[in-house]
Order: structure tokens, then C-alpha cells, then sequence
């Protein structure tokens, strides 16, 4: 059975690229064929800035939007986080996501398809990396960096990829299936 990947959409905003760049993502993964690849969108989820009233590392979730949020993350083997870039940091949507939850992400690696102007949504990225680290999360080196995205949308808003994008996609899923088999024994329960 392939690992379970979840390509996650992490802007929430209206008029965003972010669907566009995860579905590419998600073709990459499929034909990479190392995992079960499914875009999630965290829009989706309604999420209201965190509202539970116990601490998430307990696990005890008062609110339907968190417990579908805990199932998602969860289900997952690894994650790519498919994310702008704003004022050089993440969009607050995955911020507030993040800490909705703590024992969900644990022992999973985590890889980036980042996109925005001239930086490519990187600085985004570092910014991901330290936080992802504190819920035991491997984010790994390998990546896709989008500089410039909107030089890279077709009239009808479909993400058309370069030779560097793809390549580099090839080379983190790669990886990316690497980091998921190594940290499975340490998802088994004990």
C-alpha cells in the first residue's frame, strides 16, 4: 500500500493561485507513482482562528471543523504544503491550522511547493520549516520555488510548469517517499 500524501493548499484567500500550482503537485506525485497523492484544501475546513478549549495535544476536540481537520492530518503519511508568500512569511491560514493540532502531525516529513514574486515564497518556507519542527514534523531541503508565478499561469489560470519546476519536483518526491518510509515505525502506536 503507497503512503498517503496530502498536498495541502495553504491560501484561503479569493483569487488564489495555490489550486492551480496543488493540482500540477498532485499530477507530479501521480506519475512519480511512490504515493496515493490528494490535494487538500484548507479553505475547506472553515476554520475559525483556533477556538478550543482544551489543549489540542489532549485531543479533545469540542468542534466539527476540528475533529475533520484532526482525521485529515491524521490519514496522512506526508505532506506538501503548496504556499504563498506573505510579507515573508506563510499565509496565516496555515499558522492557525498548524496549531489547531499537535499529536497528528508527529514523525511525518514535509516537503514545499512554494510560489510568489521575486523570492518565490522561500522566506515563506524558512519561516514553515522552524514551526513544523516544533509539532515533530521533517521538513526536508528538497522543494519547488516559484518565483514570478503569475509568468507561469495559462489564460484560463492552469499552472503550466518549466523543466526546473518539474525536475525539481521529481528530485523532492523522491525524497520526500525516502523521509515516509523511514518515520513509519515511529507512527506505529506503542
Amino acid at each position: 500500500m503507497k503512503p498517503i500524501l496530502h498536498i495541502v493548499v495553504c491560501s484561503t484567500r479569493p483569487g488564489r493561485v495555490g489550486p492551480a500550482v496543488a493540482q500540477w503537485a498532485q499530477q507530479e506525485a501521480l506519475a512519480n507513482d511512490k504515493f496515493d497523492a490528494q490535494v487538500v484544501d484548507l479553505a475547506s475546513f472553515n476554520l475559525p482562528v483556533f477556538d478550543e478549549p482544551e489543549h489540542p495535544r489532549l485531543q479533545k476536540y469540542q468542534h466539527a471543523h476540528t475533529k475533520a481537520w484532526s482525521a485529515s492530518v491524521h490519514a496522512a503519511d506526508a505532506f506538501v504544503f503548496v504556499l504563498p508568500e506573505y510579507n515573508f512569511g506563510p499565509p496565516s491560514a496555515l499558522l492557525n491550522a498548524m496549531n489547531y493540532l499537535v499529536r497528528e502531525w508527529q514523525y511525518k516529513p514535509a516537503a514545499f511547493v512554494s510560489y510568489g514574486g521575486m523570492s518565490g515564497g522561500v522566506r515563506a518556507v524558512q519561516v514553515t520549516k522552524q514551526l513544523l519542527t516544533t509539532l515533530k514534523v521533517m521538513p526536508l531541503l528538497e522543494a519547488v520555488a516559484i518565483p514570478n508565478v503569475g509568468q507561469h499561469l495559462d489564460i484560463d489560470k492552469t499552472f503550466a510548469p518549466n523543466d526546473f519546476h518539474t525536475s525539481s519536483a521529481a528530485a523532492m518526491f523522491d525524497e520526500l517517499s525516502r523521509w515516509a518510509q523511514a518515520l513509519k515505525p515511529m507512527r506505529a502506536p506503542s
